[in-house]
């Protein structure tokens, strides 16, 4: 990884109080959440992006730009919690991150609903600079990576299971908060989600349609799959507390979106594992497969009493990638639960009507198997299985 930039701004100094110490076994990972193998050269794609990106930061601060970070949704134990934010350049005059309005006239509403995708990509991230951040009872410092990211793991929180405010903290006063999700000690059942193609009909696998749906189409555009809230919703009243993730190869840059239409079609309030895009210290882009392997694998070791129920769809890699992992953790999956394409959205995703759900029918016999082409089909068998965990 390319050495951070120095931060131009005076480091806010840390509140007296219990500061954190990253600990076993949510062991801190460095960057955006996304594990990358170490490589004492960059590839020369991230170290043209770091350039450009000092440039542009450079020329930004030279015209008053001052950092500003963007909370994302964080989780955690009793005793530890992972909490995840970005740092980027914004105008004079912007402080504290201001609290979202709602649309109340009809005017607003098609404003708010008719934004584009791409403006959530319009930002500057800027590296190396000294994070505050504060849960709870701890308090800590951490500092953006090359990308502008943070990943932090807080001990002695004190927080109890539920939901809780984490407040991150730049140079110059500029804060933000977002939520952290701390999932009860004796849970013994917890959700891991995809997004797209799983709660959003999207098509992603296509790269035309990926960045279509991306960057062009207005929110009110997307839609939801149908009972696939429902089942989730379901399935937290039996298992009340339950850790719940949406863990996805979507960019960091859509949280805000992505929020807002888990929100407004009723899934239960989890936390958001994404990715970044773009060129990384080994090659141009990131691997969706491993980002997801890894964030699996991560979850296992840090709630080992929990069995989880995988949730996708068999337009991409989540048949293989769940089925590999049942393979090695059988004990720790109650269910694996695959939303079927259609005809169609399996020909507009890979070319050809084949289900990858057959991956994923090695394991009957050992791990419930569900199949079905929405959430209203899967339901009855996720609540069956999840009533034995």
């Amino acid at each position: 990884m390319a050495p951070a930039s120095p931060s131009t701004g005076p480091v806010p100094a840390p509140v007296p109080g219990p500061v954190a110490e990253p600990a076993s076994p949510l062991d801190p990972a460095p960057g955006d959440g996304v594990e990358r193998p170490h490589t004492d050269t960059p590839h020369y794609a991230a170290r043209w992006e770091n350039a450009v990106r000092g440039r542009v930061s450079r020329f930004l601060r030279s015209r008053g730009w001052r950092p500003h970070p963007l909370a994302y949704s964080g989780y955690g134990t009793v005793d530890a919690a992972r909490l995840f934010a970005r740092v980027v350049l914004r105008p004079p005059g912007t402080g504290v991150e201001p609290e979202p309005t709602t649309p109340v006239t009809m005017q607003e509403i098609h404003e708010f609903l008719d934004q584009r995708g791409w403006r959530a990509f319009i930002s500057t991230p800027d590296a190396g600079v000294p994070v505050k951040i504060t849960v709870g009872g701890a308090v800590t410092m951490a500092r953006a990576d090359r990308g502008g990211y943070v990943e932090q793991v807080i001990t002695g929180h004190g927080l109890q299971p539920g939901t809780h405010t984490v407040t991150f903290e730049c140079p110059g006063g500029a804060t933000a908060t977002a939520d952290v999700h701390v999932a009860h000690p004796e849970a013994t059942v917890g959700l891991v989600s995809d997004i797209d193609d799983t709660a959003i009909s999207t098509h992603l696998p296509r790269p035309l349609i990926a960045a279509w749906n991306t960057f062009v189409l207005t929110e009110q555009a997307r839609d939801v799959v149908p009972g696939m809230a429902d089942a989730y919703r379901a399935l937290l009243a039996e298992h009340p507390g339950a850790p719940v993730f949406y863990l996805s190869t979507g960019a960091w840059n859509t949280q805000p979106f992505l929020l807002r239409f888990l929100r407004r079609h009723e899934f239960p309030e989890g936390t958001l594992l994404l990715t970044d895009w773009g060129p990384t210290n080994t090659g141009w882009f990131r691997s969706g497969r491993e980002h997801k392997r890894r964030h699996l694998a991560r979850l296992a070791e840090e709630f080992p009493g929990v069995r989880w129920v995988l949730v996708g769809d068999d337009g991409q890699h989540d048949p293989a990638i769940y089925d590999e992992f049942a393979s090695e953790h059988p004990d720790r999956v109650a269910a694996i639960a695959i939303r079927q394409l259609t005809a169609l959205e399996q020909t507009l995703s890979r070319g050809v009507p084949v289900a990858l759900a057959e991956l994923v029918r090695r394991q009957l016999g050992r791990v419930p198997v569900l199949t079905a082409q929405d959430g209203f089909g899967l339901l009855p068998g996720l609540l069956k299985a999840v009533r034995g965990a």
